[in-house]
């Protein structure tokens, strides 16, 4: 994939007037010409794999819990993993890039996925399985935070059409993995096939970074003594109002994200649909966000400022909760291709990671802290809007908390929206 660059977000504002940000060295041992083209198909493929592990679990989650016998609350449990895993485990990726290259982490993170998925797959232990989850799930954590860091270090000059072909990717692995587990499973006769077979497509990920890894590591034992080496000053983005704000517009737009996945359906189901048609209105949320993962970022990279990207996102996103609170069967295909649009917040926000920060280090230290903390604020979505919605029995209070997570969003957009760097900031 080798189009014209795209450029990143230059800096023209009378509030900040930093200076222009330099291109990021590619990873040591990796020039453009030799690894280019290997490290962006190793970040699709891991892409791939970033949700299909949770999502297949979602679409088998009353068989699985059958199979193994879960209880209401292990359930639970299963289900709230991935947002405490992003969190808790994502947030220590920066200490891992400092010891090792980032292709040896990846080739560890893609390891601990494909080993979780396989044992958790086998096992007839509940506790085992949640366990193997985490393994799984620790894996994707660490790949979350590195991609931004490596569209940085490898592709400084194509930062929205690189992090959108992986956004994409990523949108592509959730859609097929929800949409095909069952079948899958209903083919073997099984809901352990149905969850392991993604365990292959984790395992191919590995692949490319294996000759990275190994370059990466020759190449630091060739490198002068650490001592001749100057330290880079170490970003601190949780003591900085443009890394807070990365972190609420993250958490914002995944609180509303992982609140669609979890209920949209079952609102559908509400106002009359079928439950194979309210599943169809789901899976259209996903499918339509995937030319949107694909532009947003190229978008994002051409403006000077995100204002505009920030506020229709949020005239889309507003215009479909109204139309879901007072006319969910009429225009339902509607309000789905504008809960599309809106989730074009996710590929924004992944982009916006890259154009904040004029480093490799600051970058992954700006992901981490974003998505780490963002997780945190997301878990609450689907929590919440179950609370609300039993205890009114309807859908007017949870749709008007989404629209006061959505304004929360907006506000922190507004502050990211400004060209800055997180290097900059004190």
């Amino acid at each position: 994939m080798t189009p014209p660059p795209v450029p990143t977000a230059t800096v023209p504002t009378t509030d900040v007037t930093p200076g222009p940000a330099p291109a990021a060295a590619p990873a040591p041992g990796v020039g453009p010409a030799r690894g280019g083209l290997l490290v962006l198909a190793g970040m699709l493929l891991v892409a791939l794999n970033l949700r299909a592990a949770v999502t297949s679990l979602g679409a088998l989650l009353d068989e699985i819990r059958v199979g193994l016998g879960l209880s209401g609350a292990m359930a639970g449990v299963v289900t709230t993993l991935p947002t405490v895993a992003f969190a808790g485990l994502g947030a220590l990726t920066p200490w891992l890039v400092r010891r090792w290259a980032a292709p040896r982490v990846l080739v560890l993170a893609m390891i601990a996925l494909t080993v979780g998925q396989v044992l958790r797959a086998v096992t007839g232990s509940a506790a085992v399985f949640v366990l193997t989850s985490a393994l799984a799930l620790a894996g994707i954590a660490v790949a979350n935070i590195l991609l931004p860091m490596l569209v940085k270090q490898h592709f400084p000059h194509r930062t929205g059409l690189v992090t959108g072909a992986y956004t994409m990717a990523l949108t592509v692995g959730t859609t097929v993995a929800a949409a095909s587990a069952v079948p899958v499973a209903h083919a073997f006769g099984s809901w352990r096939a149905g969850l392991g077979v993604w365990a292959g497509l984790a395992a191919l990920a590995v692949i490319p970074w294996v000759p990275l890894a190994l370059r990466a590591r020759a190449a630091r034992r060739a490198a002068p003594p650490a001592a001749a080496v100057a330290t880079p000053t170490r970003v601190r983005p949780g003591r900085t109002r443009l890394g807070w704000a990365m972190a609420v517009y993250f958490g914002a737009q995944s609180l509303s994200g992982y609140a669609i996945m979890g209920w949209l359906a079952q609102l559908f189901r509400d106002a009359g649909y079928r439950p194979e048609a309210a599943g169809l209105l789901l899976a259209g949320v996903t499918a339509l966000g995937v030319p949107v993962a694909l532009m947003m970022p190229a978008l994002a990279g051409r403006l000077a400022t995100l204002r505009p990207l920030v506020l229709s996102l949020t005239v889309f996103s507003t215009a479909a909760y109204l139309g879901l609170a007072l006319a969910p069967r009429g225009l339902a295909p509607l309000w789905v291709l504008l809960l599309a649009l809106g989730q074009g917040a996710f590929p924004l926000i992944l982009t916006t990671i890259g154009l904040r920060a004029r480093t490799a280090e600051g970058t992954v230290a700006l992901s981490a802290f974003a998505q780490s903390t963002g997780y945190v604020i997301a878990a609450l979505g689907p929590l919440l809007v179950g609370i609300l919605y039993e205890a009114t029995g309807g859908w007017t209070a949870p749709i008007g908390f989404l629209l006061v997570a959505l304004a929360v969003q907006t506000t922190a957009g507004m502050v990211i929206a400004r060209p800055r760097y997180i290097e900059d900031e004190r």
